[in-house]
């Protein structure tokens, strides 16, 4: 078996096995399942009732921002469960295992995805008893999710990264609320990004977060002519800089986890 092949096998092998401790983990398997629930919920009926767009529901507006929210903060289980494995010895196990390197983070990555699909699945769901509605065509309805799931795998080794450089629990759980709350609400997921005042709109129009709302509002038809379009570029080419900026997130921090993980597997 080449280099290549044995990476895969023990990627497959390690995410079989985060999977499996997800389904196991009922703290965990509730953020995956009630969370996204309870988000679409509140929101709709809460925020729903207060906040009126031109020529669309706020359900269907809030909903793809749901989405983007939802696996911002499920890639932080990336993190955490790599600083659980640190302090518990696990990567020491690993060690001494003829695997592949990359395996440890490639599995976790993509157990990660699964869980995704799981939110996804159960948001869209939700959403469509709350009046969301898919207007465009199964082609741009697969494109939006496939976006979405792109996005998410590339911010799981972002905080793949953070998490190998901070090592506990704890500060990686402060530091990860404290990136993550700024990216979802300094965003157009709840709200037009335009009528922040000062700096903060363009902070804003400019947020990958932003990027990833707006493309997939494009992607599912939850847009309207009404409503009024930013000119800042990634707004205007949304489903192209969202593909660029998970693109980019891939390049830098895929190696830059795998260097932190040799180095933490050979203290």
């Amino acid at each position: 078996m080449n280099t290549l092949q044995l990476a895969m096998t023990d990627g497959v092998t390690i995410a079989k096995r985060n999977a499996l401790k997800i389904r196991r983990a009922p703290d965990l398997l509730g953020g995956v399942v009630l969370l996204p629930i309870v988000f679409v919920l509140l929101f709709s009926y809460v925020f729903g009732s207060m906040i009126s767009l031109p020529g669309m529901s706020y359900g269907e507006y809030m909903v793809p921002g749901i989405f983007v929210m939802t696996i911002v903060q499920s890639a932080q289980i990336t993190g955490y469960t790599l600083t659980q494995d640190l302090q518990k010895g696990i990567f020491d196990r690993y060690r001494t295992l003829p695997m592949s390197p990359s395996a440890v983070l490639t599995g976790q990555t993509v157990s990660d995805v699964i869980m995704n699909v799981t939110s996804i699945v159960t948001m869209a769901l939700v959403g469509l008893l709350v009046g969301w509605r898919i207007h465009t065509s199964p082609f741009e309805a697969a494109l939006g999710f496939l976006t979405l799931l792109l996005f998410a795998y590339a911010f799981s080794w972002v905080t793949a990264t953070v998490a190998l450089a901070l090592r506990t629990p704890e500060v990686f759980n402060n530091v990860a609320t404290l990136v993550s709350l700024p990216l979802i609400f300094l965003s157009n997921a709840f709200a037009d990004s335009a009528r922040l005042p000062g700096p903060l709109k363009p902070i804003a129009e400019w947020n990958p977060v932003s990027t990833l709302v707006q493309a997939a509002r494009e992607l599912f038809g939850n847009t309207n002519a009404a409503m009024p379009v930013s000119g800042a570029w990634p707004l205007r080419h949304a489903v192209t800089a969202s593909l660029l900026w998970s693109a980019l997130l891939l390049v830098v921090f895929v190696p830059l986890a795998t260097r932190l993980y040799k180095r933490a597997v050979s203290r």
